[in-house]
């Protein structure tokens, strides 16, 4: 049975060997060498003090993709702000796990007191543009040429995502310890794991 539940620091090895070929062949990631296993281990860690770092799981336990939230920005006031991140392995692709993996993202930020997503999409990446599109992003602006990598100058589109209406006097956001006792975790978990569809065994 597909999953979607938080991702352990044991999962870095199979996190690293979806992210590794976008890193090393396409402008999607900017990074320019793939992380080791050990540096995307300590990422994981470092997230889920605060934010939400969720795994999808095929019915076979392979992870085929995953989502995580990150600071926005440094100052104090972006702190109800966030960004989001997804990977999915292709050979999953048109399956619905990055909208799953989305959806169950936003809710768990939500039930942490967070108001505002963002997301950055390195051009020309259409199935990017329609996924973000589909879970409620809209278009902010574009950084033109704002990065070189693999022989070439780079636009990236910003997005953004209102996750809920803004308070006037909002509380600090939850951290994941706080909210995994929450009568809600398990429904905000899972409130993504409708929209992926069966995903079969594929082998490497």
């Amino acid at each position: 049975m597909t999953t979607i539940r938080l991702a352990t620091e044991a999962d870095a090895g199979a996190i690293q060997a979806i992210y590794a070929p976008y890193v090393q062949n396409t402008p999607i990631s900017f990074e320019l060498e793939p992380p080791p296993v050990e540096e995307m281990r300590e990422r994981i860690r470092k997230t889920l003090r605060l934010f939400p770092w969720l795994v999808c799981e095929n019915g076979q336990g392979r992870v085929v993709g995953y989502a995580y939230a990150s600071r926005h920005r440094e100052r104090a006031a972006y702190q109800w702000s966030v960004d989001a991140t997804v990977y999915v392995d292709p050979r999953a692709h048109r399956m619905g796990v990055g909208r799953g993996l989305y959806t169950s993202l936003f809710a768990l930020l939500r039930l942490q007191g967070f108001f505002n997503v963002y997301a950055g999409i390195a051009l020309p990446n259409e199935a990017s543009v329609s996924l973000h599109t589909a879970v409620g992003f809209q278009p902010v602006g574009v950084y033109r040429a704002v990065g070189y990598k693999l022989g070439k100058w780079h636009d990236v589109s910003w997005w953004s995502l209102a996750l809920q209406p803004p308070a006037v006097e909002p509380s600090l956001p939850r951290p994941l310890t706080s909210i995994s006792q929450d009568s809600s975790w398990q429904s905000a978990l899972h409130a993504g794991l409708s929209l992926v569809r069966p995903i079969g065994d594929y082998r490497n």
